[in-house]
């Protein structure tokens, strides 16, 4: 008998001993894996093991899946976007305007180790919502609000009844036009979709009433792109949702043009629209290993587009800074320039500014201001 989706997370692979069975570790880094496995956990579903190339240690797969001793640098921070400064209600964030953001899980079908919630994925729940009725009455008294994106965690290792008790309290206020699920279940655990043929359709019945339902995916790499994986989204584009996609740029993983370029030409040939590619965050036991420096990141993304169609380059190069979504926009000579895609500050939308470039620098604090170009223009 086929076990069920739930029952088959139980058989993720959670200890370095487990782990050895399936990839080689050296003896020599075993102790520090442990170390970062008791910080941060470790969960990999068997299906996402299989996509690792054994005979390659610096596999992209297993970069994203499998801890490293990287993990022990902890330069950084554990909140890089100010997530605690927009927390309304536990659970509840709102930093945009137009946008609500919900937290409702803290737990995901596999641990990534680039993720920017380390300080709570598969760690504490004290930020996820627990009143749902709360966050509802929050967003009925904020008319301003258009949009909520349902996040974690996974918003889909959710059951589905619970699912459909959280649309159900939603989709009847008003002033909503639409609501999104992030989720990265089609990528690491198809089998969440496939085995359970009621979510898609759940979907269906609630986007049809005046609610769009949109689904926000994150694949990284072509590898992840496999045929349960298409299969999965293929369900949900068939009950009539919209599939976006969010991809983090990421040092040895797809910081290379042909891939990067590869990774966005498959997901539209599959049906899901590329909508951000994501500097990476200067995470704790994150920011060292994965990042790449901005300059490097927006030549990466410049090539890439060369090798990309018109609807496979629709993203933006986008940088989660606590003032706001900034986008990459260009290099010219000896600086860098921004402009704010969403701000936190209504004087800061749309604003266009620059920096003084700096080939080692990963994120916008790291930049120092341009010199000014006279007593009428400063710089930035």
């Amino acid at each position: 008998m086929r076990l069920g989706w739930q029952d088959e997370l139980q058989n993720n692979v959670t200890s370095i001993e487990e782990l050895k069975k399936y990839i080689d570790i050296p003896p020599a880094e075993e102790e520090k894996l442990r170390r970062v496995v008791d910080i941060h956990p470790m969960s990999i579903p068997r299906y996402y093991l299989s996509l690792i190339d054994r005979s390659d240690p610096d596999d992209p797969i297993r970069k994203i899946a499998v801890p490293s001793v990287h993990e022990l640098d902890v330069d950084g921070s554990y909140d890089t976007s100010g997530e605690r400064d927009n927390t309304k209600l536990t659970g509840l964030q709102h930093k945009y305007a137009r946008t609500v953001l919900l937290l409702l899980s803290n737990i995901c079908s596999m641990y990534c180790r680039h993720c920017f919630r380390k300080r709570m994925v598969g760690v504490s729940g004290e930020e996820t919502m627990q009143r749902l009725d709360e966050a509802a009455a929050y967003i009925t008294d904020h008319p301003e609000i258009n949009n909520i994106l349902i996040s974690g965690g996974d918003s889909l290792a959710l059951p589905t009844r619970v699912v459909e008790h959280c649309l159900e309290k939603l989709v009847d206020i008003e002033h909503l036009d639409f609501i999104r699920f992030g989720s990265r279940m089609p990528v690491s655990f198809p089998d969440r979709i496939l085995l359970d043929p009621g979510l898609p359709e759940l979907f269906r019945r609630y986007s049809s009433k005046n609610k769009r339902i949109y689904l926000i995916t994150h694949f990284n790499h072509p590898a992840e792109v496999t045929a349960k994986a298409v299969e999965a989204v293929d369900r949900f584009i068939r009950a009539g949702i919209i599939v976006n996609n969010q991809t983090v740029l990421l040092h040895e993983v797809n910081d290379a043009p042909e891939i990067l370029a590869r990774l966005l030409n498959r997901l539209v040939s599959i049906g899901v629209n590329p909508y951000y590619v994501f500097q990476c965050r200067p995470v704790k036991r994150v920011k060292s290993h994965f990042q790449v420096p901005l300059a490097r990141g927006y030549a990466v993304v410049e090539e890439a587009k060369r090798r990309l169609n018109g609807h496979s380059k629709r993203f933006r190069y986008i940088m989660a800074h606590p003032t706001g979504k900034i986008e990459i926009v260009g290099i010219l000579d000896d600086e860098i320039y921004f402009k704010y895609h969403q701000a936190k500050a209504a004087v800061d939308m749309g604003r266009l500014f620059k920096k003084k470039l700096d080939d080692t620098a990963g994120w916008l604090d790291d930049l120092e201001d341009c010199v000014e170009d006279g007593p009428e223009m400063p710089c930035c």
